[in-house]
């Protein structure tokens, strides 16, 4: 009869890796460079919606956004995220559209020039 020999690694990475893996915001979606918002836990077990360059609990309001439920923190993180990524999108819809025209200065030497020959 063969013996078998289970080994269980040690489960304490683990259980860190997930507590950095939840305290980045998690990993619901691939990182984008407008996601400024993560979520942490505290040590009272509460949430908090932080910006992630700055660490400073984020602000909606005029009210911090701290001592939230997890699915709280977890919806206002990605209501706060998602509004960061349309308002990029929409900087970035008005800053492509096409210019009609010349510009003042191409215009003046067009004129200059006499245009083409």
């Amino acid at each position: 009869m063969m013996k078998t020999v289970k080994h269980e690694p040690d489960r304490q990475p683990n259980v860190a890796a997930i507590a950095i893996w939840e305290n980045e915001g998690g990993a619901s979606r691939p990182a984008r460079m407008d996601q400024h918002f993560g979520r942490r836990i505290e040590k009272d077990r509460t949430w908090t919606i932080y910006h992630v360059y700055t660490g400073i609990p984020a602000t909606s309001n005029g009210r911090n956004m701290t001592g939230l439920s997890h699915s709280d923190a977890t919806d206002g993180m990605l209501f706060l995220n998602d509004r960061n990524t349309r308002n990029r999108a929409h900087r970035h819809a008005a800053q492509a559209k096409p210019r009609r025209g010349l510009s003042a200065f191409l215009l003046a030497t067009w004129r200059r020039t006499g245009g083409l020959s």
